[in-house]
């Protein structure tokens, strides 16, 4: 999220980065619908839209943060600063942006994604096995297996609890830090606990709400539920835990 101070955006100052092109690779069986790219492609990407390395960069979407938090992560774990853009902003930034426009493009040095901040499906299993937690950022009713319009199957992973990422706002705005606390109340305890979604998108706005939190930055399970019904030996549950 971003300081009050730092304001709303300006269309001479907004870049314009996608989910598709920019902040994943094409879909990859276990590695989920939005692997992360490489990271020459990131760096890439970033330099094609003049984001030096030191630059402090604000991210916004039209959908409150679920989005641009992707990038915020990104940006985040390879050490740049990032900020999430507080509540609303003016939608006509979005009209007609270029990517390019009058940019001038620059060269950046590749960083490595850090293992530290990521997970994958063997990291999930031994991490429940150890009584570690993992959270599902997906709202209820694909948690439960009720409705599953994205991925080809329903459900969850088990033993992963359910925190959907929408409640961490109210009216378009992230809550407090002591009521995100509250939220994730049941993470506390874990020192390195693990948070994923559907492809690994949503998920970190829930990374982002437990930082807010004062809770440690989870790693994400960027291969999410997409990639955990790729293998089949995955178990799958449905219906909410009592």
């Amino acid at each position: 999220m971003a300081d009050d101070d730092v304001g709303a955006p300006t269309a001479a100052g907004v870049r314009l980065l996608t989910l598709e092109t920019d902040l994943a690779a094409p879909p990859a069986g276990v590695a989920g619908r939005h692997p992360l790219p490489t990271p020459e492609s990131f760096a890439e990407a970033l330099g094609a839209a003049g984001i030096g390395n030191d630059d402090l960069v604000v991210a916004f979407d039209a959908h409150n943060g679920a989005y641009a938090a992707r990038l915020v992560w990104m940006l985040r774990i390879i050490g740049q600063p990032a900020a999430l853009l507080d509540g609303g902003f003016d939608e006509s930034l979005l009209d007609d942006l270029d990517r390019t426009g009058d940019v001038e493009p620059l060269t950046r040095a590749a960083v490595p994604w850090p293992a530290a901040a990521l997970a994958d499906g063997g990291d999930v299993v031994a991490h429940l096995g150890a009584g570690g937690v993992v959270v599902d950022s997906r709202d209820a009713a694909r948690y439960a297996g009720d409705t599953e319009p994205i991925d080809r199957v329903a459900g969850h992973i088990p033993g992963a609890i359910n925190i959907p990422f929408a409640g961490n706002l109210r009216d378009g705005s992230f809550l407090a830090p002591a009521d995100l606390a509250d939220r994730f109340a049941s993470v506390i305890d874990d020192p390195n606990p693990i948070v994923h979604c559907g492809s690994g998108v949503t998920a970190c706005h829930n990374a982002l709400a437990m930082e807010a939190a004062g809770l440690p930055l989870p790693r994400v399970y960027v291969g999410s539920w997409s990639g955990w019904i790729s293998d089949p030996d995955h178990p799958i549950a449905t219906g909410t835990p009592t």
